[in-house]
């Protein structure tokens, strides 16, 4: 198996090939533990439309032969939506000087080979290019222990993203709405931001 890697921005050739394969990669890799989302395309291509609006937005793809198998997405932080940006207004953390890594994403049978943290570096690496920033940040969803759909199976990432030098920063969260995949409505969840410098 032989992976490449295409660091991809507004413009590029293949940006608008890659974006649409982001709605269909989220589709299914946030319908597992811990996100359980059940996420529709039409929904999807109005959440990645500002992907391809931002100045400074990045599609980094992972490619075995002609089939994008991963995706990690990212932009500054102030060309994202305003639940993102809000929580950092008074903190510690000016929003100008922050990248927003939005998504990593692959399919299940490209995990554990080393592909997680070539999609981190190289967003990291896109963001000093564009210059400005202090730090990157993203958010992953917290869910309570006893959770009925916990997969016991899929390990947290915390661990992870600590070994990759980010900090999870108490206090700075967040709220998005989805509807879970055993659910008939949406509910708002809460988001974890993490830090690590550039």
């Amino acid at each position: 198996m032989s992976i490449g890697f295409l660091t991809l921005t507004p413009g590029s050739a293949e940006f608008g090939d890659a974006v649409e394969q982001v709605a269909a990669l989220r589709i299914k890799v946030f319908r597992e533990w811990p996100y359980l989302y059940d996420g529709t395309e039409e929904w999807e291509r109005r959440y990645i439309s500002k992907l391809a609006e931002a100045e400074g937005a990045v599609v980094i793809a992972a490619r075995d032969g002609e089939k994008i198998v991963g995706v990690s997405t990212g932009m500054p932080l102030l060309s994202e939506h305003d639940e993102l940006i809000t929580p950092f207004r008074g903190s510690d953390f000016q929003p100008e000087q922050v990248f927003y890594g939005a998504e990593t994403v692959m399919l299940p049978e490209y995990r554990g080979q080393g592909l997680y943290r070539g999609f981190l570096e190289r967003r990291r690496q896109h963001a000093i290019v564009l210059g400005g920033f202090r730090w990157e940040t993203f958010c992953g969803v917290v869910r309570p222990t006893d959770h009925p759909l916990r997969d016991p199976a899929i390990p947290p990432l915390d661990p992870v993203w600590s070994h990759l030098g980010y900090r999870k920063v108490e206090g700075l969260t967040t709220d998005f709405s989805w509807r879970d995949i055993d659910q008939t409505e949406e509910t708002a969840k809460p988001m974890q931001f993490w830090i690590r410098d550039l």
